[in-house]
C-alpha cells in the first residue's frame, strides 16, 4: 500500500477569489477525486485550523493499493483539472509518497 500526502500553501488571492474562497473550492475538488480510480483505499482533505500550528493551508492524505493505482489517479483527467487549479492558486507545495 502507498500513502500519498500533499500539502499546499495558497496565495492570498488567485483566479478572482480570496484564499478562503479558493480553499473551499480546492477542498471540494480534491474530495471529488475520492472514487476516480480502482485501488483508491482512502482519501481525506484537511484545512489548517486557526489557533493550531500550520505552515500550509490544505493537506491531502490518500492511500492506494499500489503504484499502479497511484499512477492511474495522477493521470486521471479529473485529477489533472485539480492539478491545474492547484498550480494557479498555490504558492508552495510539498509531497511525500511512502510504502506502508
Amino acid at each position: 500500500m502507498i500513502r500519498h500526502i500533499v500539502m499546499w500553501k495558497l496565495k492570498e488571492s488567485a483566479e478572482g477569489a480570496t484564499r478562503e474562497e479558493n480553499l473551499v473550492k480546492f477542498k471540494a475538488l480534491l474530495e471529488g477525486c475520492r472514487n476516480l480510480v480502482p485501488g483508491t483505499l482512502h482519501l481525506e482533505v484537511g484545512l489548517a485550523q486557526p489557533g493550531l500550528a500550520s505552515t500550509f493551508d490544505i493537506a491531502l492524505v490518500s492511500d492506494f493499493t499500489d503504484k499502479a493505482a497511484l499512477d492511474a489517479y495522477q493521470d486521471h483527467p479529473d485529477h489533472v483539472v485539480v492539478k491545474k487549479f492547484a498550480g494557479a492558486v498555490s504558492e508552495g507545495r510539498q509531497c511525500v509518497d511512502y510504502v506502508l
